[in-house]
């Protein structure tokens, strides 16, 4: 099947998903509750709750800039204006629209090559993956969920120690990894000889994104590029527990910062399903699931997930659709470069081999 019809089959099979996962999260509801919870809310609050992840925006785009730092210098009011727009498009079409942020960058700020746009991306998702799970699991050691039995509190904790001890893991794996990436990388193209063009054309995915990812890791070679980038994937984060939080607040549920933590967690592997309008329906479904652990009403439940999703999405979103319309974004150019091939294989088209340019970047860093 030619691309351009593989793009449009996947874009209307998530969308059907998107439809099948919000029937599945409203089949049982009673909506003249959920209609009464929102109106009973206090929008203020709400409000107020967007501002403050608007702020979480804002650290994400200073964190990018220092992503980069070790490889180029970068505008932060064009890095503002590439993830807004890029979180835009994810509100749109789902996480597919992710493409669309490492490649506003490089055209409107020309010292931003594609690649490190794209190597830089792939090490944020690592982060925020590590920073939201390592919240989450702390949150469960002083969680008081509305349980009635104790052993299921109790395998609560468990699983936090599990998680903690699975990040340990997982980041000693990417230490291994940065360290040992060509040798790893050879070893893996020596010992997989594919027989069929389908396991060749998987391997080849495998090899990119191994590379990619080692150049990634590449850019945390710098103590100094570490700790700033933590310290801000933290803010990052606690800026949107708290804006949630100010959610619970506006909907008058006595939930505490840890709540907030807990939730988010189960909300980011909702807002991971790929469907569009920012993963509608999954986010909903298991962010209403946490909420109702929590002793939250379902109906109430439903009301606040709608509104977290508003709220965590949206406000980027809204400057994003701003700068669009305004005219900042070349619609032509981007689409020509997301039809074009650098999209899937950002680094072949820099002339330079990934593992080589591992190097280089932490070679640049240790100079930083």
């Amino acid at each position: 099947m030619p691309v351009r019809y593989r793009k449009y089959v996947e874009f209307v099979a998530l969308l059907l998903l998107a439809v099948a996962l919000v029937w599945w999260f409203g089949r049982k509801l009673d909506w003249n509750l959920v209609k009464a919870a929102m109106g009973k809310s206090d929008w203020r609050l709400i409000l107020l709750g967007g501002l403050v992840v608007v702020g979480g925006y804002f650290c994400r785009a200073i964190r990018w800039r220092a992503f980069l730092s070790p490889i180029t210098k970068a505008s932060l009011r064009e890095i503002w204006i590439a993830t807004t727009v890029g979180y835009g498009a994810v509100l749109v079409v789902g996480r597919a629209g992710e493409v669309v942020r490492p490649l506003v960058l490089p055209m409107r700020d020309k010292r931003v090559r594609p690649a490190a746009s794209f190597v830089t991306i792939l090490v944020e998702r690592v982060y925020d993956a590590i920073t939201v799970m390592l919240l989450f699991a702390v949150s469960l050691f002083w969680l008081t969920p509305a349980l009635n039995d104790a052993s299921q509190f109790a395998r609560t904790r468990q699983l936090g120690l599990v998680l903690v001890a699975a990040l340990l893991a997982f980041v000693g794996l990417l230490m291994w990894f940065r360290r040992r990436s060509q040798k790893f990388i050879g070893w893996i193209d020596r010992k997989i000889e594919p027989k069929s063009e389908l396991l060749k054309r998987a391997k080849r995915g495998l090899l990119h994104l191994l590379e990619h990812l080692a150049t990634a890791l590449g850019v945390l070679a710098s103590r100094r590029s570490l700790a700033v980038t933590v310290g801000w994937s933290l803010a990052l984060w606690f800026a949107v527990a708290v804006g949630n939080l100010l959610v619970f607040r506006a909907f008058g549920l006595p939930l505490g910062i840890s709540h907030a933590l807990f939730v988010l967690g189960w909300s980011m592997i909702g807002s991971a399903i790929p469907t569009p309008g920012g993963a509608a329906g999954a986010f909903h479904a298991i962010t209403g699931a946490a909420l109702v652990l929590l002793g939250v009403p379902t109906e109430q439940a439903a009301a606040v997930a709608i509104i977290l999703h508003l709220v965590d999405f949206a406000p980027a979103a809204l400057f994003g659709f701003f700068y669009f319309l305004r005219g900042d974004i070349n619609v032509a150019r981007l689409r020509s470069l997301m039809a074009a091939s650098d999209i899937e294989h950002p680094l072949e088209n820099e002339k330079v081999e990934p593992s080589t340019r591992a190097k280089q970047l932490e070679v640049a860093a240790a100079n930083k």
